[in-house]
């Protein structure tokens, strides 16, 4: 047998071909060419695909629109590149305003050399807007990363052949005419599937431990909050919360404490994710919670693939689908998941060694003390991180700038947020190199007397010098460029104490931990003379970098922590622990 008779061996091809398999795709018309040479003898090799021939890329174009219109399937068509790809647009006019699912899959020598003179490579990457849906672009993969982008992209769009209606799409492959046909089986690739509330639900398993992710979201209401606490009691779950997911139900989890741990001896990592709600700041979940696949819940519909695992995406609100499951699930389960987490995070917390002076020694001190009914506002990344580690009273309400995920703003935001309720205490935790990005607003004449802000001055982008952080290898080699130090003041004692006094701002500061403990209750607690407050706190970076060693190291450096949840917990909840 000649070895052209199988699959092509490019990585690209294979996961364009699996996926339409997948997703049933299976009726094609091709027309001839070289860079599409690679899918069109896999799909001949195959005979699980129903083909047909046209030269005339004009008219295949056309065969597809009536035979997706015929059939109701989705229909691929392929060509080459050059005008060969233009002489679809026509029959992509027509099936855009038909909402026929046309996948037009055209082949290219990449997007590396159009605009170069190279003949035959025309620029396809946009495309007259009643002519498809989508149009991406599949590359070589030369790694992992890549891998995971092409199933992704290869996923969206077959899903948009159906999506609001259907219409036409656009695959722009890369050739691989020189890989050979040595492949005899196709390779198994993860299929994302779009459902719809009319659609048929996927089971839940019943050996699942299941969590609800949430990332930043809006405040929930009593009916969506307590749809997710049945389903949690339907299905023995669990709901990972940080400091803007805004989740104040039963079976919540602030899991960062233990993500972060560079022993994960005690993680219990679920089943299944349900994610919902937006970007998250809590980067140890984000980057450590593995579980065997996530389901997406968004009225959005679209794929957003964090955890790089997504089977579903639910294109729904979140009420629709918690009741659904809750609903058809068949009784209450032991919630064994939920108190073993909880003991966990306890006995953590317990043994939180004693952390040099710095953000997560100040959250650890301060959390406790923030008024009930309070807002607090933090900026991204270290002082986010810091309080994550920490809970809250139930009726403080939190806010972080997490969307576009920068250093601005901060301020700003919490000033706009403090018109909305005079009568309620704001807090802003902030790095200075934050608070010195946006300082001009604290001279805006609607500061108010509700405003406390606590400014931690390490004199660098302390980010930036943490133990874990890429730039830490350069050492004070860093310090002049990536961690931006010798700034605003260089940590002086009076620059920020004269800007607030003379906007009216009653000033506080601590360099250490009893300078701190003196002056906390006075930052917290009502101003005797009706002003905004700023704390400034004095820090060194390597005390932040060390306390967040200290923090990720807490089950190594305790081997105990494990032997107390055992004793405690034993009947219930043995068996989540790692052998």
């Amino acid at each position: 047998m000649n070895s052209t008779n199988f699959y092509s061996n490019d990585k690209s091809t294979q996961i364009v071909l699996a996926l339409l398999k997948a997703h049933g795709i299976k009726k094609v018309v091709a027309s001839p060419g070289t860079t599409n040479i690679a899918l069109v003898a896999s799909m001949q090799y195959d005979t699980w695909f129903e083909m047909y021939s046209s030269v005339d890329e004009r008219s295949a174009a056309y065969m597809a629109c009536g035979l997706a219109s015929e059939s109701g399937e989705p229909v691929v068509i392929t060509c080459t590149e050059a005008t060969a790809s233009r002489n679809y647009y026509p029959g992509l006019t027509e099936a855009h305003y038909r909402k026929l699912p046309i996948l037009a899959i055209t082949g290219t020598h990449g997007d590396e050399v159009t605009g170069h003179l190279n003949a035959q490579s025309i620029d396809r990457s946009q495309t007259p807007r009643d002519t498809v849906n989508f149009n991406v672009s599949v590359g070589k993969i030369k790694d992992r990363c890549d891998e995971w982008l092409c199933v992704i992209n290869v996923n969206k769009a077959i899903l948009e052949l159906r999506r609001n209606g259907g219409g036409p799409v656009l695959i722009n492959l890369h050739e691989a005419t020189g890989d050979g046909f040595d492949t005899r089986i196709l390779p198994s690739v993860r299929k994302i599937e779009r459902i719809l509330t009319k659609d048929s639900f996927p089971n839940i398993e019943n050996s699942y431990s299941v969590a609800v992710f949430v990332g930043s979201h809006k405040v929930f209401s009593d009916e969506e909050t307590l749809a997710i606490e049945t389903f949690c009691e339907r299905y023995n779950g669990v709901v990972f919360v940080d400091h803007t997911s805004n989740y104040y139900g039963k079976y919540k989890v602030f899991n960062a404490l233990l993500a972060c741990q560079n022993d994960q001896r005690l993680m219990k990592h679920p089943s299944l994710v349900i994610h919902i709600g937006e970007v998250s700041g809590e980067i140890y979940n984000t980057y450590h919670l593995y579980a065997k696949e996530t389901w997406r819940v968004s009225e959005d519909g679209e794929i957003r693939d964090l955890f790089k695992n997504l089977t579903y995406v639910f294109q729904m609100d979140e009420l629709n689908f918690f009741t659904h499951y809750s609903n058809v699930a068949n009784s209450k389960k032991n919630i064994t998941y939920y108190e073993y987490l909880n003991m966990v995070y306890k006995e953590v917390l317990r043994n939180i060694p004693d952390l040099p002076f710095g953000n997560i020694w100040v959250a650890q001190q301060l959390h406790g003390l923030i008024p009930k009914g309070a807002i607090l506002h933090t900026s991204i990344f270290n002082s986010l991180r810091s309080w994550n580690f920490f809970k809250l009273d139930e009726s403080i309400r939190t806010s972080c700038n997490v969307g576009g995920f920068g250093i601005d703003g901060s301020l700003s935001t919490l000033l706009g947020a403090s018109l909305v309720n005079p009568e309620k205490k704001y807090f802003c935790i902030l790095g200075d190199l934050a608070f010195f990005y946006d300082m001009n607003v604290l001279g805006n004449r609607h500061v108010g007397p509700n405003i406390r802000i606590l400014l931690v001055n390490n004199g660098v982008g302390t980010e930036f010098k943490n133990y874990d952080h890429p730039a830490a290898k350069w050492g004070d080699d860093a310090n002049p460029f990536m961690a931006a130090s010798g700034h605003f003041g260089c940590k002086s004692h009076v620059l920020v104490k004269s800007y607030a006094e003379s906007l009216g701002f009653k000033y506080l500061s601590a360099a250490n931990k009893e300078e701190f403990n003196s002056v906390k209750d006075e930052f917290v607690k009502e101003s005797v003379d009706r002003k905004p407050v700023i704390l400034e706190l004095f820090t060194e970076p390597e005390c932040e970098s060390e306390a967040i060693r200290m923090i990720r190291d807490i089950v190594k450096d305790n081997r105990t922590i494990a032997q107390k949840i055992k004793e405690k917990l034993k009947k219930v909840v043995s068996k989540y622990i790692k052998k």
